[in-house]
């Protein structure tokens, strides 16, 4: 059960990071991409109904980590305090511009609250899991820089994806601009792994910008998804050996009867939330215009 609920855990931020990571982007691109406020309300409407329950994935991931493996949640936000603490910043401040944008006479406040929201997450993460593998400041900053450029990426390719118009055309120049930085950054992240879903994950990469390029929307986000996921199953693969310094999976793990409750919640539970994402997608899933 210890192996199943780490599988469980990488799952949960694989789809958190996939799911906030075009969120993230939208956020930092929407007042590149719009001009004026009909087509910023345009890019930001693309992640209105989803972004919140983006944010679930992150709290179950939490609250997962706690259960089964309270030592490695233990040591992992004591070690990292004060990135994780400005991450809640960053959300906290993203869902209040997010919120009070359509409410307030003068919006730009909320529209710097929600650039500032959603970049330094976006850094910061890559910049946590970095230090964790390789505690060295330098690889904390390429690997913020890292999550930052695919976020880049992939929120250009959902809002290309999912706009109309002039935005749609702009988004795909912005992942276009973004792939270049984020392509030889995934080269210097990644390639010190050395498994095989990373050397992928530089390939599709490459494979989203190509797309995009090519006006595939649809594959473009696909491609970068995948590349996100492959990513974090890298990372995750390197941590099963010792998701802390000194400290193995089965040292971390809670009891075998906290295991087994948690394996029934997990069976009844997961299935709900899957199904609500899906079909929250499904309901928005058309191209978002220019409001009237």
């Amino acid at each position: 059960m210890i192996n199943l609920w780490f599988v469980i855990i990488a799952f949960l931020w694989t789809g958190y990071f996939v799911l906030e990571g075009f969120d993230f982007g939208v956020g930092l691109l929407a007042p590149f991409v719009s001009r004026g406020p009909r087509e910023h309300r345009q890019s930001l409407d693309t992640i209105g109904p989803v972004w919140d329950g983006n944010e679930v994935w992150l709290i179950t991931a939490v609250g997962a980590m706690f259960a089964a493996f309270p030592a490695w949640y233990s040591g992992l936000f004591s070690a990292f305090y004060l990135p994780v603490a400005l991450i809640l910043v960053g959300l906290i401040v993203r869902g209040v511009g997010l919120e009070w944008r359509g409410k307030v006479d003068n919006p730009f406040w909320c529209d710097l609250g929600i650039v500032f929201g959603s970049a330094l997450p976006a850094f910061l993460w890559g910049a946590v899991f970095a230090e964790l593998l390789y505690d060295t400041v330098l690889a904390a900053v390429v690997g913020g820089a890292f999550t930052l450029a695919v976020c880049v990426l992939h929120g250009g390719a959902f809002l290309a994806l999912r706009t109309t118009g002039p935005v749609r055309a702009r988004a795909r120049t912005a992942a276009l601009i973004a792939g270049a930085f984020a392509i030889p950054l995934g080269v210097v992240a990644l390639s010190n792994l050395g498994t095989v879903p990373a050397l992928i994950a530089m390939a599709a990469l490459a494979a989203g910008a190509v797309l995009n390029w090519r006006r595939r929307e649809g594959w473009a986000f696909a491609a970068t998804a995948a590349a996100i996921v492959l990513a974090s199953a890298s990372v995750f693969m390197e941590l099963r050996w010792a998701p802390l310094p000194g400290l193995t999976l089965a040292e971390a793990a809670s009891g075998p009867y906290t295991m087994r409750m948690l394996t029934w919640i997990g069976l009844i539970a997961l299935p709900f939330v899957l199904v609500y994402q899906g079909w929250t997608y499904w309901v928005f899933r058309k191209r978002v215009a220019v409001p009237a």
